[in-house]
């Protein structure tokens, strides 16, 4: 018979194994899977090897033409010009047979053949293209159902989850990879809407336009580029994600333009110089420069000079995650602003205008110039290390503006107050301390009224564009 103790420590130990065996069914522990090989099996019938013909586009008709082609080689004599083949993946994500894939693979494509797992060959057809997130939209023909990948949700992947790609790398079809996903949210210099998801899942020329895909067989994304030094893979691969591909995806099989929403602002962002001077405790969020005339931020009431903290509740704290997030939104439908005006927070209401018009020139995309104003010549202020003088509708006309207020800097001086906050010759000073400047008077005017140390913001055209420039004025 046992005794109280050995009764009482066996209870113990059987309340810990109940209490071990709760956690495990609560919590499941996640280990390296045995194989990828079911989830291969579900995504590659929806894989394919894209073959993008181009021909040389300044003899395309001769090459095809033999007449025409002899009369050209008559004149000009034998020509070497060749087709090339451009060679990539794609993946099928509708049963009526529509395409994601990459508008690199297929931009100045004559002819497309798109090869299925099974090894059968279509023709596609170019249903739309998105250079700026370099993506494209094919269909094909010939069936009434085909095998469709199902999309996954981008936003819910996870730093360190499991991944596998599939492709076409140097031409072997149906090749797949794994690994994990190494980042998100990255920024590499391919267009205003970078975004893309990093991952080690080796990628290679040839996998361009293949699903990323995550650990239930659903495409999490559509691999795009490498960073390599050899021409091949260093574990450095990037997918546009998912739901960034789906609205882009929808537009095009809809339209064939993709429609995104647009402020009509022109926006930088924020220094600390620039952060101290809106009275802005950490330089995050976005400074507007200029408002189009008659465009959704101008009829909403925003203003050159407001700090965008917040688009619908969903912080931005630089130029490309504004862009990326504005978008993402429908064109026509409104979105909620949360600015930063006067050392107070302010919300707007904004009804988003069309990207797709700007980009056709249907839509004014430039703030307007006010009238200009009469030039009068004044002595140079040299304590911020700027040359300046009037700008007069000759130099305005080279510098591409008919907008003669304000001055021109003639010469920035190496390690002056100006030089270190990135001014340059050439830049017209429009606006001093947020008051308009017309000339050289006003400009001297308004300097001599400082005190020294004092904030200083200028704002400044450039190429176009006006942006901000904060300093101190010197002591």
């Amino acid at each position: 018979m046992s005794s109280p103790r050995v009764h009482s420590r066996r209870i113990f130990l059987f309340c810990i194994l109940l209490l071990t065996a709760a956690a495990a069914a609560a919590e499941p522990v996640r280990l390296i899977p045995e194989s990828f090989a079911d989830i291969a099996a579900k995504i590659s019938p929806a894989v394919v090897n894209i073959s993008a013909l181009r021909l040389p586009q300044q003899v395309s008709q001769q090459y095809y033409d033999p007449q025409a082609r002899q009369f050209y080689e008559n004149f000009f004599g034998p020509q070497v010009y060749q087709p090339s083949v451009s060679m990539g993946s794609g993946v099928i994500v509708d049963r009526r047979g529509y395409i994601l894939t990459n508008n690199h693979v297929v931009a100045h494509a004559s002819e497309i053949a798109v090869k299925l797992q099974d090894g059968k060959e279509y023709a596609a057809q170019v249903v739309g293209t998105d250079p700026k997130s370099d993506l494209a939209v094919l269909k094909i023909a010939g069936r009434s159902s085909w095998p469709a990948a199902e999309m996954g949700d981008s936003d819910k992947v996870r730093v360190g989850d499991w991944v596998i790609a599939v492709g076409s790398p140097f031409g072997l079809e149906q090749t797949v990879t794994s690994g994990i996903i190494s980042a998100k949210g990255r920024t590499i210099g391919q267009g205003p809407y970078d975004d893309f998801l990093q991952t080690d899942a080796s990628i290679n020329p040839g996998n361009s336009g293949g699903p990323l895909v995550d650990m239930a067989g659903k495409v999490i994304g559509i691999n795009t580029v490498i960073q390599t030094t050899s021409g091949g893979s260093l574990g450095i691969g990037f997918a546009v994600p998912i739901n960034m591909a789906a609205k882009i995806y929808d537009d095009l099989v809809k339209t064939g333009v993709v429609h995104r929403g647009w402020l009509g602002v022109v926006i930088q962002g924020l220094t600390k110089n620039l952060a101290q001077y809106f009275r802005l405790a950490e330089a995050k969020g976005v400074l507007i420069s200029g408002v189009v005339e008659k465009g959704p931020a101008a009829q909403a009431g925003v203003r050159p000079g407001d700090v965008i903290l917040k688009i619908n509740g969903r912080e931005v704290d630089n130029p490309n995650a504004l862009q990326r997030t504005v978008a993402q939104l429908p064109a026509g439908k409104y979105a909620k602003l949360t600015l930063w005006r006067s050392g107070k927070r302010i919300t707007a209401r904004i009804r988003l205008g069309d990207q797709a018009a700007v980009e056709a020139g249907t839509v004014k995309s430039l703030p307007s110039a006010p009238p200009p104003a009469a030039a009068s010549a004044g002595p140079e202020f040299p304590d911020l290390g700027l040359q300046t003088e009037n700008l007069t509708p000759e130099k305005a006309r080279q510098l591409g503006t008919r907008d003669t207020a304000g001055v021109l800097v003639s010469a920035v001086k190496t390690g002056s107050p100006a030089d270190g906050a990135g001014l340059q010759a050439g830049d017209i000073i429009r606006e001093l301390n947020r008051r308009r400047i017309h000339n050289q008077e006003e400009y001297q005017q308004t300097l001599r009224s400082l005190k020294p140390d004092a904030d200083l913001l200028l704002l400044i055209e450039r190429n176009g564009y006006v942006i901000y420039v904060a300093m101190k004025v010197p002591s």
